[in-house]
């Protein structure tokens, strides 16, 4: 695998290739096909080509500068994937066959729902926008949420493949689980299946009607750094928490661990699930959030699924865009049909 340009600052100029270029000269018709990945997240959007078989070829990351907007944030995008493109044709050979790309919310043909904290991210015509730029036609490009499409991901090359059905939970900055029932990533009616931060703790919660994610504030990365900040009376975040000593702090670690494994036995009751897989930042304690969710699994339910570490632990948003792209190659043996929030 080559990185290319890793970690290029705002403002970076527009000095790729035109699309016609690097999606059509550069051998569309000739050679293997490729596909390309990209997940805008908040703080930054990562990029990455890759074989049908998930084979990452080359990978480029971008800062998001969220404070900019949106509009900057998808046009530096379009620029980078372009000159990836090209660099994969040249280096590698082939053509690039689609692109994927994910974000957070719920991801909707004109907008994006439960968008994140960058300006203008809700109005964005996603599929659209990408299409444009890159000068593709609507059925090369595929868009979701990120954690659906890093379900999909684990289910064609990862932990939860041949598993139905299956769980990937993300535990990190955010909470949610992805659900593969019947060979497909779960989406709901309004495309926020498996929104678990939002589950109610209590009779008293009244959640999303108030402003709030009462799991997610409990117990994900973000809660138990606002949490244990408190505690301590000085500012910590959760991997602090996670390595303290600290009798007291240590407490409330396992209470919120307790917690999401509580709601997680509960998923797990209602899907009679075979496998789970986590995910996300604070598997960085891996030990830790495995033993919690398995004890809890273990005499809560009735036919207790495995709980196992992802496949993708730092990448998984972006191996669920090169996901999204792979499925759109009707060759690739093994797919694994998705509503994984296409546009």
């Amino acid at each position: 695998m080559t990185a290319l340009h890793r970690g290029r600052a705002p403002g970076t100029p527009d000095s790729a290739p035109a699309p016609e270029q690097v999606f059509a000269c550069s051998g569309a018709g000739a050679g293997e096909a490729f596909v390309c990945g990209i997940d805008f997240g908040g703080t930054k959007i990562a990029l990455a080509t890759a074989r049908p078989d998930g084979t990452v070829l080359a990978s480029d990351r971008l800062i998001t500068d969220a404070r900019e907007g949106a509009v900057q944030a998808v046009r530096r995008a379009v620029a980078a994937t372009r000159a990836l493109v090209a660099h994969t044709a040249a280096t590698a050979g082939g053509h690039c066959a689609a692109v994927g790309a994910v974000s957070p919310g719920i991801v909707l043909p004109d907008r994006i729902l439960l968008a994140p904290n960058v300006p203008g991210w809700q109005d964005l015509a996603l599929a659209a926008t990408l299409c444009e730029g890159l000068g593709l036609d609507p059925e090369r490009v595929a868009v979701g949420n990120d954690g659906k499409a890093a379900a999909l991901a684990e289910s064609r090359w990862g932990a939860l493949r041949g598993a139905d059905p299956a769980i990937l939970l993300t535990a990190g900055t955010g909470i949610a689980a992805a659900i593969v029932l019947g060979g497909r990533v779960l989406d709901g009616a309004h495309g926020a299946a498996g929104e678990i931060g939002y589950l109610l703790r209590g009779r008293a919660d009244t959640g999303f009607g108030a402003g709030r994610a009462p799991l997610e504030e409990y117990a994900s990365g973000i809660g138990l750094g606002t949490r244990g900040s408190e505690l301590l009376g000085r500012e910590v975040d959760a991997a602090a928490l996670f390595a303290d000593p600290d009798p007291r702090v240590r407490a409330l670690v396992d209470e919120a661990l307790d917690e999401l494994a509580v709601h997680v036995a509960n998923l797990a009751i209602t899907l009679d699930a075979e496998r789970i897989a986590v995910t996300g930042g604070l598997m960085r304690s891996a030990s830790r959030v495995l033993a919690a969710l398995r004890a809890r699994v273990r005499v809560g339910v009735p036919f207790p699924p495995t709980v196992v570490r992802a496949r993708f632990l730092q990448d998984a948003a972006l191996r669920g865009a090169l996901s999204l792209a792979a499925e759109l190659l009707p060759r690739f043996p093994g797919a694994v049909a998705s509503n994984a929030g296409r546009a």
